[in-house]
């Protein structure tokens, strides 16, 4: 495989474990339900994995709004001519735009989705870092609404990596995108998830790296587009 190819692998693979890692919401409701209602362990893995590929899922969907882009305008034979600069400097320009985006959203200490936990049940709503009022809008968390807050929570910096293979019109970048994103994901929730399932996540502390995952993943799309560019990846 040429250098290409292995950045966008390295890419996806770092792009898919911070997002992961870094959010307990990946890895604490399961966590918590498994021990309070005693699943066995074969219902926690299958939960957790249906859980992962549905998270994968959603960020393919939006992923393929970028594969549809670059594959289009791929067509236009003006393009065809400029296309190994423009490819480059567009992952480049977005990877910068989602790094500030990120700092911005730190500083400014967004809200964002939280898991909590009650007794024996773990609630779903909205908070800013920092904040320790329980609100009242809060939402029980069931195996069914857990499923539906992941298919509808896409990581969206895939989007770019997969807009600069739909440029060069490559299934081959687009597979080394998309296997080892998918793969990566569902095998860190399952990781993170068993670790703390049998009192191993004291050692992660990963709750105060969640506000910084914006950053990280624009750090990691903006050096992907730096090699492209002006590296000859």
């Amino acid at each position: 495989m040429n250098t290409t190819i292995w950045a966008l692998i390295l890419s996806a693979v770092s792009i898919s474990f911070i997002h992961t890692a870094s959010g307990p919401d990946h890895y604490l409701p399961f966590i918590v339900l498994s021990k309070s209602k005693q699943w066995s362990k074969s219902k926690t893995i299958l939960l957790t994995i249906a859980c992962g590929f549905g998270h994968v899922l959603s960020s393919l969907v939006l992923g393929t709004i970028g594969v549809f882009m670059g594959w289009q305008l791929n067509k236009f034979s003006w393009f065809q001519e400029i296309r190994g600069n423009i490819s480059g400097w567009a992952l480049l320009l977005f990877g910068v735009i989602y790094l500030i985006y990120g700092v911005i959203q730190t500083i400014k200490n967004k809200p964002h989705k939280h898991f909590d936990v009650l007794g024996d049940n773990v609630y779903v709503y909205e908070h800013n870092h920092g904040e320790v009022v329980m609100p009242q809008s809060r939402i029980k968390v069931t195996p069914f609404v857990l499923f539906m807050i992941f298919v509808m929570g896409p990581s969206e910096p895939l989007t770019p990596l997969l807009f600069y293979s739909g440029l060069n019109r490559s299934v081959t970048e687009i597979v080394a995108l998309v296997v080892p994103f998918a793969l990566t994901t569902v095998a860190t929730m399952l990781g993170m998830v068993l670790l703390g399932r049998y009192g191993y996540s004291t050692f992660f502390k990963t709750d105060k790296l969640e506000r910084y995952m914006s950053v990280v993943s624009g750090a990691v799309v903006t050096v992907c587009g730096i090699g492209m560019v002006f590296l000859g990846w």
